[in-house]
């Protein structure tokens, strides 16, 4: 059940540094352009320039690798199965992290850690100890020493690589069991991929770099603000600067060092309406350096225009189920088809007896309006002025990023692949993703939709009136954010989805003002919701954000233009029972002459 968080709930943001970098670790961090490669005399791919020292964590990856490679089932007591492919895979991340809150910080802190994936694969790559519900099977992760003390890491890998060898060959005994009882599989497709091994040698990514003292105060002045919004209870303003290098090395032959350097700025605020509501808006701001932030008064602002809508919100009426025309906006529109859609096009919901495969029959065939196309494109940086989070150099096989286009004018063309097979795609698209600890699957980077059919906002609006007149409805809703959604992709459940708006305003027939509601949740299934757009606006927008599946936690952006439906059906979202708190919030019972007073 894939999990996109485009907001952050609230135990996300004051996660410890630790826990934070450790999710991060292995997303979104092929981000910065390759400025050196490493010569190989192997007849393999090799860049213009050779680095003229290899690193040394590279250096103890490679050599303990194929060590272990060539030793494994080959030595020792007993006769032993010997891995057909090992892979390392480590990061080197340090991270930043200045938090406040009322005006006061509550966190300043610096990370550093180094963690590995080792992955061992044996039998074949027809069928292997990953094999069906087994893929997790295949990765043993392990912290690496920080220094690059050559034995000290050696050793490290050595035992990771033992206890990830025991974990396979247990995996593979199982594999081989259930093939021999079990009914032939819908899709009989190997376990694993051939690839040719890439080799690119980037220069490790460069220290954070951050005026601390400047951000701290930055940031304290920042959520300071929400002092003037006595009804938001709860508030973060998060400064996090990351600065990562991913080593990626394979028995196959591939070596890959790619740098990554990422600040993000999080403003996260809750409030409870009257009948037990709790509700909350959240903003991010992301660049690759704190440069790259919008400057302070441009930030004042957005988190003034934050406050207010929540102290709006929570005075707003509550929504009642409805059935009818809607306008996503485009940040709106880009979580809603990142869910509905992107999911259901990942190459490994396209095989195994639980996937509900809503779209693997459908290749060829229309699946969207003709003038709308779907692409997937991790190698871009940024869209017009705004940076792209789930940009991408490499992805977590070591495999190039590269542009895929999923649907041309309505059709389905391919899906995101991995480096596990399906029936008619053999080979990886560069879109194998993973949380460290976790296995790469195909997953979004930059999913981006574009359209034939533009109109101005104001004539989207004008034909969302008409449309609602044409079906009787007093009004239509107008979704002007959205934070998240989850989308069912097994076949055991109904193949449906949700989603989770924020903002969302009633845009009513007879000329009254649009009227603003909370509580409202999309609901519905893809194949219907995908073929109700009417229309496009003319500008896109950008929604950056996180998503979690079966392979953790990744980075993600997704562009679109805004969006007309012909029919949206929404349902109420859950109201809970809490009440507003009962104390009042300091300083705001007390008398005016006191407040004088004690100045």
């Amino acid at each position: 059940m894939p999990l996109l968080e485009f907001s952050p709930p609230m135990q996300d943001v004051n996660s410890n540094a630790q826990k934070k970098t450790a999710q991060r670790v292995a997303v979104g961090r092929h981000r910065c352009v390759i400025v050196a490669m490493l010569a190989m005399a192997m007849g393999l791919p090799m860049g213009a320039a050779a680095q003229e020292a290899t690193p040394v964590l590279l250096d103890a990856m490679t050599t303990e690798l194929h060590r272990a490679f060539a030793s494994l089932g080959k030595q020792g007591p007993g006769k032993q199965l010997p891995p057909y492919f090992l892979s390392y895979s480590v990061s080197d991340a340090s991270e930043v992290s200045i938090r406040a809150q009322y005006g006061a910080l509550i966190d300043n802190s610096t990370n550093h850690m180094r963690v590995a994936d080792i992955q061992v694969r044996l039998g074949d790559a027809k069928l292997d100890n990953t094999h069906g519900n087994h893929r997790g099977a295949a990765v043993n992760s392990t912290q690496l020493p920080l220094t690059d003390d050559r034995e000290a890491l050696a050793r490290t890998l050595w035992l990771a690589t033992n206890n990830g060898y025991g974990n396979a060959l247990d995996n593979y005994l199982r594999v081989k069991t259930e093939a021999q009882v079990r009914a032939k599989e819908e899709d009989s497709s190997p376990d694993f991929s051939q690839e040719a091994p890439q080799v690119h040698i980037g220069k490790p990514a460069s220290p954070v770099v951050v005026d601390r003292a400047a951000w701290e105060q930055r940031v304290r002045a920042l959520s300071k603000i929400f002092r003037d919004y006595p009804d938001v209870y709860q508030n973060v303003v998060m400064l996090s600067a990351q600065s990562e290098t991913h080593y990626y090395v394979s028995s196959e032959g591939s070596q890959v060092v790619v740098p990554h350097l990422q600040v993000r700025l999080v403003v996260f605020a809750m409030t409870r309406a009257d009948d037990g509501m709790d509700l909350f808006r959240a903003q991010t701001f992301e660049a690759e350096t704190a440069e790259g932030l919008p400057a302070q008064p441009a930030l004042e602002a957005a988190i003034r225009d934050l406050g207010q809508s929540l102290e709006a919100l929570r005075k707003a009426p509550m929504t009642e189920p409805f059935d009818g025309p809607a306008i996503l906006s485009g940040r709106a529109a880009a979580v809603f088809f990142h869910e509905v859609l992107g999911h259901r096009l990942e190459g490994q919901r396209q095989r195994g007896d639980e996937e509900g495969q809503t779209f693997t029959k459908e290749l060829g065939k229309d699946v969207l309006p003709k003038f709308l196309s779907v692409a997937d494109d991790p190698t871009l940086t940024s869209f017009g002025k705004t940076w792209l989070n789930g940009s991408y150099d490499y992805d977590d096989e070591g495999q190039k990023a590269r542009r895929v286009d999923l649907i041309k004018d309505g059709v389905l063309k391919t899906f995101l692949m991995s480096r596990l097979p399906i029936a008619s795609f053999a080979a990886s698209n560069g879109h194998g993703r993973a949380q460290t600890g976790r296995m790469p699957t195909g997953r979004q980077g930059n999913l981006i939709v574009t359209s034939t059919k533009t109109v101005p906002e104001a004539e989207l609006r004008k034909q969302l009136i008409d449309e609602a007149k044409k079906q009787g409805k007093p009004f239509g809703l107008y979704f002007e954010d959205i934070s998240s959604g989850f989308a069912v992709t097994t076949r055991n459940s109904p193949q449906a989805f949700q989603v989770i708006p924020l903002v969302v305003w009633r845009v009513y027939v007879d000329g009254r003002p649009d009227e603003l509601v909370r509580g409202v949740s999309i609901v519905g299934t893809p194949l219907a919701a995908m073929k109700r757009i009417l229309a496009t606006g003319d500008k896109s927008e950008v929604f950056n954000g996180e998503c979690g599946a079966e392979s953790g936690t990744v980075p993600v952006s997704a562009v679109a233009p805004a969006m007309l439906l012909s029919e949206m059906e929404t349902q109420r979202q859950p109201q809970g029972t809490a009440r507003p708190p009962i104390l009042p919030i300091p300083g705001t019972d007390t008398p005016a002459s006191m407040k004088k007073e004690a100045q």
